[in-house]
């Protein structure tokens, strides 16, 4: 017990917490069809535009960033805890907190490196973002999530021209207009991060 309460491990302590509580605010997104994961990607891709470059290496763009996220503290936490257990049977004692994270982040950017690349090869790419955000104006899809109205957004799932899913935040394009969960919409415009739409007027669009 000795390990999980000394100040030496109080980082890997932290991780093991916050990996717990993103499972399981992840669990209740997916519970309640709004999945965390795929709204922090949508902001965070259209942030970053570039992530297949700079944080390639990383998965970033294949794998859901919480996904990621989680990989990381995993093996953060265990090669933190695994490294003092070895220093106390090496030496007798704890190595300092910040000397013993060092390699413990090494080794949860290996984690998500390695485990990273095992899930991006089974995650459907059917929700990938990889195309011109440009291109999904003028294409049709249904509201997933919530009700949109002025000023406030909801999930739409829209196709793209390759057949693969996105899932964006959309109001309205019109006053008092409001958009029901399972109603189609028509993209029309971008303004931010948030895109405006119109009822569909053609149903076969979707």
């Amino acid at each position: 017990m000795m390990l999980f309460t000394t100040p030496e491990t109080f980082p890997f302590g932290v991780a093991l917490l916050l990996m717990i509580g993103l499972g399981v605010i992840e669990g209740i997104g997916i519970f309640i069809a709004m999945s965390p994961s795929q709204i922090f990607d949508h902001q965070f891709e259209l942030n970053h535009p570039d992530v297949d470059g700079s944080l390639g290496w990383l998965h970033v763009g294949k794998v859901p960033i919480l996904v990621l996220l989680i990989l990381f503290l995993l093996g953060f936490a265990i090669s933190g805890y695994v490294i003092q257990m070895l220093c106390t049977s090496l030496f007798g004692t704890y190595i300092p907190a910040l000397v013993a994270t060092l390699p413990a982040t090494l080794i949860g950017l290996s984690t998500v490196r390695g485990l990273g690349g095992l899930l991006a090869l089974i995650i459907p790419k059917d929700e990938t973002t990889a195309v011109s955000e440009q291109t999904l104006i003028g294409r049709a899809g249904i509201i997933t999530t919530g009700t949109a109205k002025p000023g406030m957004a909801a999930q739409v799932k829209i196709r793209d021209q390759h057949g693969y899913y996105h899932y964006l935040m959309v109001e309205p394009d019109e006053a008092d207009v409001e958009f029901e969960e399972g109603s189609e919409v028509l993209i029309v415009k971008k303004q931010g991060a948030i895109y405006r739409g119109i009822r569909n007027p053609h149903p076969g669009l979707v």
